[in-house]
Parts: structure tokens; C-alpha cells; sequence
């Protein structure tokens, strides 16, 4: 969902149909590292609504990036916010940062479509008897999934246990319109023991960070907003695609049924590489790249 968070393109991050024990969690923990820093505006905001939630701990100011990861059996009230005395839920907690949902799938249906108008308006309105109380809730998602209830399903070392209607009932509890909302589905497989007994060592989050914050001061400079804030006049401006891209995107339509939510936010995500690039112009591989990141539509009509 491009228009929902905090990294330079603002996108959540949905990574998908994964087997367990290859990482996705500990990728979702590492996140909030390499995004950009907290201005101090959005530390007054984050302060101020764990403040009112009677979180602070005895901070005084909140200075890091919310990471939140709530069990999978939280109530809607404590995800979205609400209660007797309407408190901010998991989602405004976020606000600044990440919410991670590991397992998304063992969430329950109303909690997750609970979801769907704040990834939009980036706050909640929580409506009791006598009040509305409304709270900012501007996060990033990221969620992890296994590909059935037994997690082995298409695995090759090991034999998945679920009937077919027990996969698709569980797959059910992802809507569409949910799904449509998610920027980037990523599958995470397994990694080899020599893969992981090596000593070659990856770039840092300072490293990456520093990457990213580039390509946010790119963007603003640009639009005075991140690629995630553009409107949709703003996001053809400034993510123009030439005719090779219109040609990528079109077969992609055909093939994945994109519908045009996707469509625009397919183009800030390609927006957003082209930044990280270095590139002033949207081109046909950051295209193309943007749309591998769309696992679960490929899947799905496959």
C-alpha cells in the first residue's frame, strides 16, 4: 500500500507465502533501522499519543521508531483503538513507525479489515455512546504468512498436511480489498546451510538507511512530499512511464488483473527504485521490478 507508511516510498511491506523459520520476522525487526530518522515533530506526535495511552515508561521523548508486533489473538478495540475510556490502540502506537502482524493469517477477519481505512486516511476514528475520538495513525505495515495452516505447502523437503479446503479457507481471511492495499508481496525461501555458515558480510542498516534517506530528500525536494503522499495527477507527473513502460504495464494489467489502486501504486513503488537508483526518470526495469514485488496477485492467477 504505497500511501501507508514510513519507508521512502511510504509503502507497506507484505511478505509473502513464506516457510517457517527463514527469517521474515527477523527482517520485520530489522525495518525500523534503516528507515530515516525520527524529525522532532514526529517525536512530539509519537510521544504525545503514548502519552495518552500511558506508555511512556518514564520517557520523556520518544526518539526511535515505534516498532509494534501485537499477538495475533488482540481484540479489534486493541488493535484500532477503543475501550471505556477510548485509549489508542496498536495501530496509533505505530504512528511514526512500523506495525508488524506476524502470522497475519491467524488474525481474525474483523481485526484485519479494521485495517483498511486508517492504511488510507492514516488516522482512526474509534465512535462510542457519547464521543468520537479521532487518532493519528500514519504506519507502516508489514506482515508475514506461511502458505497454509501446516506452513508446507510447496515446500520440497517437507509434505504439507492441509486438505485443499482447509488452504483455501485459511488463504480466505486475506481480502481482496485488503490485498489490494498492499504494496509489496514478497516471498522469502529457504536458505542453504553453506548460505548460512558463510562469513561474507551484507551492508549495514547505517549503510541502507543513509541510502534511503537520500531518496526521501530526492522526493521532497522534488514534491515537498514523499512518493507516498502524491495524489494521483502528482503520481502521472512525476512517474511518467515512456512507451517501453506503458507496453510492461499494460501486459501486466492483463495478466495480474491489476485494478487502478494498484495501478498508481505500482507506479510510486517504481517511482521510489528509480529514486534509489539515482534515476530521474521512471524506466522500464524499475517497472518491471516494482511489479515482481507483487508475489500474491501473480499466485492468484496463476
Amino acid at each position: 500500500m504505497i500511501s501507508t507508511g514510513f519507508s521512502t516510498d511510504g509503502s507497506a511491506v507484505f511478505r509473502g507465502p513464506m516457510y517457517p523459520g527463514k527469517g521474515k520476522t527477523m527482517l520485520a525487526r530489522r525495518l525500523p533501522g534503516i528507515l530515516p530518522t525520527l524529525s522532532f515533530d514526529e517525536s512530539l506526535e509519537t510521544t504525545m499519543i503514548y502519552s495518552v495511552a500511558g506508555s511512556l515508561a518514564g520517557r520523556s521523548l520518544i526518539t526511535e521508531r515505534p516498532f509494534r508486533a501485537p499477538h495475533h489473538t488482540v481484540s479489534v478495540a486493541g488493535l484500532v483503538g477503543g475501550g471505556p475510556m477510548v485509549r489508542p490502540g496498536e495501530i496509533s502506537l505505530a504512528h511514526n513507525g512500523v506495525l508488524f502482524l506476524d502470522e497475519l493469517l491467524e488474525f481474525g477477519r474483523h481485526a484485519l479489515e479494521a485495517l483498511r481505512q486508517p492504511l488510507e486516511e492514516r488516522e482512526i476514528s474509534v465512535v462510542r455512546a457519547r464521543r468520537t475520538v479521532t487518532f493519528p495513525a500514519d504506519f507502516m505495515l508489514v506482515s508475514a504468512l506461511n502458505p497454509c495452516p501446516c506452513g508446507h505447502y510447496g515446500n520440497p523437503l517437507r509434505t504439507c498436511t492441509c486438505s485443499q479446503l482447509a488452504i483455501n479457507s485459511y488463504r480466505a481471511k486475506l481480502s481482496g480489498p485488503l490485498l489490494d492495499r498492499i504494496d509489496m508481496h514478497v516471498e522469502v525461501p529457504a536458505i542453504s546451510y553453506r548460505e548460512l555458515a558463510g562469513s561474507e558480510a551484507g551492508e549495514t542498516s547505517e549503510t541502507v538507511r543513509a541510502r534511503v534517506e537520500t531518496a526521501r530528500a530526492t522526493q521532497l525536494k522534488r514534491a515537498g512530499r514523499c512518493n507516498a503522499r502524491l495524489g494521483s495527477r502528482e503520481a502521472r507527473a512525476f512517474a511518467a512511464l515512456d512507451s517501453d513502460g506503458h507496453r510492461i504495464m499494460e501486459r501486466a494489467v492483463e495478466r495480474l488483473a491489476l485494478s487502478a489502486r494498484s495501478i498508481e501504486r505500482v507506479r510510486k513503488l517504481a517511482r521510489t527504485i528509480a529514486d534509489l537508483d539515482g534515476s530521474p526518470d521512471v524506466r522500464g526495469p524499475h517497472l518491471a521490478e516494482a511489479l515482481q514485488y507483487r508475489f500474491l496477485d501473480r499466485e492468484v492467477t496463476s
